[in-house]
């Protein structure tokens, strides 16, 4: 029997399979997702239409997404950037940045997510006159909202913006200072992105220890495309809170033949100081950080008990939700609702919200929505039983 089935045969006695309708439905929490990969396709449509923006390979809302997620699946990095520049080219104006926002957060909320913190890059959303305060002032108006928007479909959320700063840029100081102004209106923390190789955190050394003095909180992307030493110097010399993907820590550990395991010292680090990785499935595939689901490293962590989460970093690229993530972790790994609510719990326990904020989130929303969901499936499994019984 393999590790696989092992994992499916004891389903049952660890909280349940979940359905989709039970996944949907689960309260989840959301790290790692990018506003500007993030919109509907039919918004691009209308946003493009608004600004006369004509460099739209598809116009018609369902061709359009169909060409964003086979731009992404194609291999190609030339495609999968070319999708970056048709959403950011539409989210140049204020309206734009409210509407997006604000779906952002519907959407979310359908999909069950109680709580996520939302990146996007300022600096890129300037070039019809907006100043860096305008692009996160309308940000944040969408995202309170599309909370007030949830709230009347019966649904809650709680979202927070965390500004980011293009690793290939020089801005990364200016848009940490803009992160810590508005730390108490809607910003959670910092973030850097961009292509890894031959951008590496330490050049933004600067930001990272004007945020420390500041006592504020920061992510970075590391080990999704580059290696150890990526992750390295995000934790050791840049100092991040939490590791945007870190997929590749999994360099560090050996499994050997006969099941054991020896992690090498800088795993041994993230674990032991409980480093939290941001993991996006869907995307790591895309990147080729992993080959499928089945193969994708979280199995592995998630058995070693890192802190791992599990994020979405681009909904429409990677034609994907927190569902459908999971969806796929439930499928390879036989994941139940118990382990559903330990990465959750995970993530909680990882945001950049003040502590008795997330314990709240965890003992008022969190386990009490889980435990609804595990009561449900015991009730489904006595009824099913008990049928069998009585025939």
């Amino acid at each position: 029997m393999t590790s696989q089935d092992t994992a499916k045969a004891g389903a049952k006695t660890a909280g349940g399979t979940p359905t989709p309708d039970q996944i949907r439905r689960a309260p989840k929490v959301l790290l790692h997702d990018h506003l500007d990969g993030g919109l509907r396709p039919g918004t691009v449509v209308d946003l493009a239409r608004a600004a006369g923006y004509g460099n739209l390979p598809e116009t018609e809302p369902d061709r359009l997404g169909a060409w964003f997620r086979e731009a992404a699946d194609s291999g190609s990095l030339e495609r999968y950037l070319e999708t970056f520049s048709h959403t950011v080219g539409v989210m140049q104006t204020r309206d734009a940045l409210v509407r997006v926002a604000a779906e952002c957060v519907e959407d979310l909320a359908e999909d069950g997510v109680v709580y996520a913190e939302v990146r996007y890059a300022p600096e890129q959303h300037l070039e019809d006159g907006l100043g860096l305060e305008e692009v996160v002032e309308a940000v944040n108006e969408g995202f309170r909202e599309g909370e007030r928007r949830a709230r009347e479909n019966g649904r809650r959320i709680r979202v927070g913006a965390l500004l980011t700063a293009m690793r290939h840029a020089a801005r990364s100081l200016e848009i940490a200072e803009l992160a810590n102004r508005y730390r108490d209106l809607g910003v959670v923390g910092f973030d850097i992105a961009g292509a890894e190789a031959g951008h590496p955190p330490t050049r933004h050394l600067d930001a990272f220890e004007y945020l420390k003095r500041e006592n504020n909180h920061f992510t970075i992307h590391a080990g999704e495309a580059f290696g150890l030493p990526s992750i390295w110097q995000a934790l050791q010399w840049c100092g991040a809170d939490r590791l945007g993907h870190g997929v590749r820590i999994i360099d560090d550990i050996q499994v050997h033949e006969d099941g054991t395991v020896k992690l090498g010292r800088l795993a041994s680090y993230v674990r032991d100081k409980r480093i939290p990785l941001e993991l996006c499935p869907s995307s790591n595939l895309q990147t080729g950080a992993a080959d499928s689901y089945a193969e994708h490293p979280v199995g592995l962590l998630r058995r070693l008990l890192f802190r791992v989460t599990v994020n979405t970093d681009n909904r429409l690229m990677s034609h994907t939700s927190m569902s459908r993530e999971f969806e796929h972790l439930v499928d390879a790994f036989g994941y139940t609702l118990d382990d559903m609510q330990w990465f959750s719990v995970n993530a909680m326990k990882s945001a950049f919200i003040p502590f008795d904020e997330r314990l709240a989130m965890i003992n008022d929303v969190i386990k009490p929505g889980y435990a609804e969901l595990k009561s449900e499936w015991l009730f489904q499994q006595t009824s099913s039983t008990s049928g069998s019984s009585q025939e």
